[in-house]
């Protein structure tokens, strides 16, 4: 099969195609034939070595959300699913097992229908950035009825969380460039405000004993944890970012991985998608043959939604 990974760790320019075995299902997994695969940041950290590469050898292949057509499974596997079904799923890549591929083998559980009414190349931007969302909002334990805060709320894992939100309840203040402030107010954010070093003191304005929960997308956690009220809670999902401890303010990180068998969140995913409350954002589609230009075009920043390879 025809896959764009790499074999020695760098830039963009690392990535090229490479013509590797058809992996075969084995019992509660199957296969599913790939023609969309997202481009996410993490993909970078595995072309450049320091992301899901320690336990594997080269070559390594990256991506971790696609959608497609199952075309295996593995025998005595549970799944309601059939071959020919169309299909999104999010990858916890390992080796050559990776979205950038013509066919990837996954844990049933991880795989669901696309949603109704979404092309396959939008329907693969949903499920691990979805899920990190999901991850965040969960890890937050709002209360009934609480407000939550949204670092990066015109960005892929930041619009799907003030999405979830709005759909769990909450009430959402979320910042925004100029560019982007109805992009976000379209997410549904019941107060949009301006990106940059003042975030914090406008949220207190907007609520003056500080926000239940912020979910960080940026890394910048210590900057806006003045807007979190005592014993609040940060969730960020940007890796590596430093964390909070001051005022009984728990802070802790996203790791999309441990949800990435969570069906019934991916289920619900789709079902929201499926009713127009999440919004599916495709920036560009590109050929696998272009994903050395896909890493460029995304480290170069400036994206509203995201980069897929088609096959």
């Amino acid at each position: 099969m025809k896959a764009a990974g790499l074999t020695e760790f760098g830039g963009p320019e690392v990535l090229h195609l490479l013509d590797l075995p058809v992996p075969a299902p084995a019992t509660g997994e199957m296969r599913i034939r790939v023609t969309a695969a997202t481009v996410n940041p993490v993909d970078t950290m595995v072309r450049r070595g320091i992301a899901f590469v320690s336990d594997a050898e080269p070559p390594f292949v990256p991506g971790m959300e696609v959608a497609g057509v199952v075309d295996a499974i593995g025998d005595g596997t549970d799944t309601s699913l059939r071959v020919g079904d169309r299909v999104m799923a999010i990858v916890v890549t390992s080796g050559t097992r990776g979205g950038y591929a013509e066919h990837v083998v996954v844990p049933a559980t991880s795989v669901v229908r696309a949603p109704q009414g979404a092309s396959d190349v939008e329907a693969a931007t949903l499920p691990m950035n979805g899920l990190t969302a999901r991850m965040a909002l969960d890890l937050l334990k709002l209360p009934v009825g609480g407000t939550v805060a949204v670092v990066g709320g015109a960005g892929a894992v930041g619009g799907y969380a003030v999405q979830q939100a709005k759909a769990d309840g909450f009430r959402v203040i979320a910042d925004a460039a100029p560019k982007d402030i109805d992009l976000v107010k379209g997410f549904g954010a019941d107060v949009v405000l301006p990106r940059g070093n003042d975030f914090a003191a406008a949220v207190l304005r907007e609520a003056p004993e500080g926000v239940d929960g912020l979910i960080d997308t940026a890394g910048i956690a210590p900057s806006v944890a003045s807007a979190v009220r005592d014993g609040g809670r940060i969730v960020t999902s940007a890796p590596g970012a430093p964390l909070v401890a001051e005022r009984g303010i728990v802070t802790e990180r996203t790791f999309v991985p441990t949800y990435a068998q969570n069906h019934a969140a991916l289920e619900r995913l789709r079902e929201l998608a499926e009713e127009g409350r999440l919004t599916l954002r495709v920036a560009r589609t590109l050929s696998i043959e272009q994903a050395a230009e896909a890493h460029r075009l995304l480290e170069a920043g400036g994206l509203r939604g995201r980069i897929v390879l088609t096959f």
